[in-house]
């Protein structure tokens, strides 16, 4: 007996050893191919790229992959539980395999002759999902415990349950417990139930098939096992097993937590990031810092957003969107199950009407439910005929709805609004003038609907626009803001053509003599024209080139004073900020900073500025376009520039501004300034030949919407006017600071020259001023009235 024992040990150390000689082997056999994973120390987790407001607010995410790396201690045990009851109980007791394990998976190999994949532990399961491909063969499975092994060598089990809950695939491009907590529930995992936490645990084994998303039913299948090896392994009891086990299967699917609303700014900073970077932009965890601050891009999407919708108010309803039923009514759950498959596009809200009354309607709303649409948010949706023609005034609600109909609604105050999607479309950009930080930028009405970012890819004609850049010209060359011009009708005869050219003011009144700062302020179209041939095209062409406008293509002609050429809104408000900051010009940028995952700065912006037009020149222009807002007096009388209406909104007097329309008013532009913030806002149809339109005289509109013609300053202003209530609303109202070189003259309003009696300060660069007093022979009388709007 004791003979056969002394074989039977000898027999199992000769095997024990023709095992250590066979692992040996193997491992000289795969040690080649082992990768160097003494890398896992330093390991930076592929986490996509964040585009941030410069106050922190997360404006959009990039990259395939969801990550949200969090610390061990961050982690709530109860979690961590899950996945080690479920995955590895023993993770803290073994050196990195479990023996057990091997030998029941080589066990079944043996008598089945199946490759199938036996227990792997966490770190074996980290070394495959670092280093390894999925694929089930010995070699694998060889070459996944000799890692596992060294890596056990290397890190802690805190580094390596840390490193495996960050780095697991979870379903739904989620990676690691922080994202799947995201993407799931909408939680921090801090935040995660029982019931939440366990069927995150049991996603590693089937993340595609196992989740709550795709498989409720095996998704709870599968979590229930997850609650089952809890309970065994004594990390829950029995209560909390029950009441997690009743928990309903509820996940949905939770994009990114998107806190400002910047679509096509933050698509600008991404395509910016991507040229610096590459591809690893998608993975290093770039939080790429923007230039612009939440308030304010906030106002200016809420500013364009009802500009346009207000355009819409004035012009008619254009009906619903869709007729769903005209006998049988649906029942609510088939009204709910069309509403969820509809898009919205904020503030417009998918809805469709259940009943209509005399003057109200009942409506059930997407993700709100049923809400009653009163008169006061039905009458203003006359019949739309055409942009220049409405029906009449409705009567009764059923005048523009019927039940059955899909149709749109937004939020007004504490009631609900008739609306449409707008056909019209606009832009809004603003900048700090000293440096070209760009400071808001709205591209469109819904970057959903339309991705074409028209702040800065819309050339558009530039109408009036364009009329401070050439004054500044004539500024320059001889004229001041006292020089006198005539305002008297042009009639230009073609010889090429064959037939007279025939500028037009608008409206269409001539004031002879006029002020070049009056001339401005009122956008007087002739005294444009004639500015231009004084100061000479050639000397105007340059001065817009010198402010960043391509004037390759640009005709030389008299056309240019009226605004033919185009221009986009960032390079018409990057234009104005030469006036607000002094005569410099700078080069707008969307980007503040870039920064990796650990906050090391890898970029930093360095604005551009560089002197183009003089500070005295820059001055005087902005002078004038203070006037085009608080108007001047003449001959005695108050005259109001195109730009009134900013100065009514705004009630401050260090601000800037001019109106522009295009040709059958096309285009519809404000751009203004004060030292802070320079913006243009834009308006028009995104099919260049179609005009604005008018509106008639409609009872049903507020104060705001009123009836006419749609023109820079009654369709564009309005929105620059509601962004800069809040841009400025942090800068106290501040006095114009005046250069050195300028001194200030009292002139006579009618003549331009020295004043004997009555008269206007006006300031001049030294050496410019009148040198002859005005008498009567010189003084002549022509009227001076108040204006709209410019026309050109």
């Amino acid at each position: 007996m004791v003979k056969w024992l002394v074989r039977l040990f000898l027999f199992g150390l000769f095997m024990a050893l023709c095992g250590v000689a066979a692992i040996f082997v193997l491992y000289q056999q795969v040690k080649p191919e082992l990768p160097d994973v003494s890398e896992l120390k330093d390991i930076r987790l592929e986490t996509p790229m964040r585009v941030l407001s410069q106050d922190g607010e997360l404006i959009s995410q990039y990259g395939v992959q969801r990550r949200t790396p969090i610390a061990i201690e961050q982690m709530p045990s109860m979690l961590i539980d899950a996945f080690l009851a479920t995955e590895d109980a023993r993770f803290y007791e073994h050196p990195g395999i479990d023996p057990i394990g091997i030998s029941r998976a080589a066990i079944v190999w043996f008598t089945t002759g199946e490759k199938r994949q036996g227990a792997s532990t966490i770190t074996q399961q980290l070394a495959r999902n670092f280093f390894l491909s999925r694929e089930k063969t010995i070699i694998r499975k060889v070459k996944e415990i000799f890692i596992a092994l060294h890596i056990e060598s290397l890190l802690s089990k805190d580094e390596i349950l840390s490193l495996y809950l960050n780095k697991i695939s979870l379903g739904h491009r989620s990676h690691g417990v922080g994202a799947a907590a995201q993407v799931y529930y909408g939680k921090e995992v801090s935040e995660l139930t029982l019931a939440e936490a366990a069927m995150i645990a049991g996603l590693p084994q089937g993340p595609s098939v196992l989740n709550p998303i795709s498989n409720p039913k095996r998704a709870g299948e599968r979590r229930a096992i997850v609650l089952g090896r809890m309970l065994e392994t004594n990390k829950i009891n029995r209560q909390q097993y029950n009441e997690a086990m009743a928990a309903p299967v509820a996940a949905r699917y939770h994009g990114a937590e998107i806190t400002l609303h910047a679509p096509y700014l933050a698509e600008m900073a991404h395509q910016f990031a991507l040229t610096m970077f590459g591809e690893e932009a998608y993975t290093r965890g770039l939080n790429v810092y923007t230039t612009v601050q939440s308030d304010e891009q906030q106002a200016g999407t809420a500013a364009l957003v009802d500009g346009l919708l207000g355009y819409d108010l004035r012009h008619g309803y254009r009906g619903a969107t869709e007729q769903l039923w005209q006998g049988t009514p649906w029942d609510n759950e088939q009204i709910e199950q069309h509403l969820a498959q509809q898009p919205s596009y904020w503030p417009l809200e998918p809805a469709i009407v259940t009943r209509v009354a005399e003057r109200s309607a009942t409506v059930m709303v997407k993700d709100v439910g049923e809400i009653s649409l009163e008169w006061d948010g039905i009458k203003w949706a006359r019949r739309y005929i055409a942009d220049n023609r409405q029906g009449h005034a409705l009567r009764k609600a059923t005048d523009a709805l019927n039940a059955g109909e899909q149709i749109w609604v937004r939020p007004q105050g504490e009631h609900w609004m008739l609306a449409q999607l707008p056909e019209i479309n606009g832009a809004l950009v603003a900048l700090d003038p000293s440096n070209g930080a760009v400071t808001t930028l709205v591209g469109g009405f819904n970057f959903n609907l339309n991705k074409f970012n028209r702040a800065q890819q819309a050339e558009r004609q530039m109408g009036s626009n364009i009329k401070p850049f050439i004054y500044s010209a004539a500024l320059d060359n001889g004229f001041t803001l006292a020089s006198m011009v005539n305002d008297a009708p042009i009639n230009h005869w073609d010889a090429g053509s064959g037939s007279s050219w025939k500028p037009r003011n608008s409206p269409n009144v001539y004031d002879g003599p006029i002020r070049v700062r009056e001339a401005l302020a009122r956008s007087k179209n002739v005294v444009s024209i004639r500015l231009l041939r004084e100061a000479g095209i050639p000397i105007a062409m340059q001065r817009l080139n010198d402010l960043g406008f391509d004037t390759e293509n640009i005709p030389a002609t008299d056309s240019l004073a009226l605004g033919s050429p185009s221009a986009t809104p960032l390079q018409m408000a990057t234009g104005y900020a030469t006036f607000a900051n002094g005569g410099n010009k700078v080069t707008p940028f969307v980007v503040q900073r870039i920064e990796d995952s650990t906050g090391m700065v890898l970029y930093e912006a360095n604005p551009m500025v560089t002197p183009v037009i003089s500070e005295e020149t820059a001055f005087l222009v902005s002078q004038a376009l203070n006037s085009a807002i608080w108007g001047g007096s003449s001959n005695g009388r108050h005259w109001n520039g195109t730009g009134w209406r900013a100065g009514r909104a705004l009630k401050r007097h260090d601000i800037a501004g001019k109106t522009g329309t295009t040709n059958d008013s096309r285009d519809a532009w404000f751009s203004g300034f004060n030292p802070n913030r320079v913006a243009t806002a834009w308006v028009g149809f995104d099919d260049f030949g179609r005009p604005l339109g008018r509106t008639a005289h409609n009872a049903n509109l507020g104060a705001s919407q009123v009836a006419g013609g749609e023109f820079g300053g009654s369709t564009a202003l309005p929105i620059w006017a509601d962004y800069m209530q809040v841009a400025l609303q942090d800068f106290p109202e501040q006095k114009w600071v005046v250069p050195q070189n300028l001194t200030t003259t009292t002139i006579d309003t009618q003549s331009g020259l020295l004043s004997r009696g009555k008269g206007v300060s006006e300031y001049f660069i030294k050496g410019t001023e009148p040198k002859r007093y005005s008498s009567p022979s010189v003084t002549q009388q022509f009227g001076g009235t108040s204006v709209t709007d410019d026309l050109f």
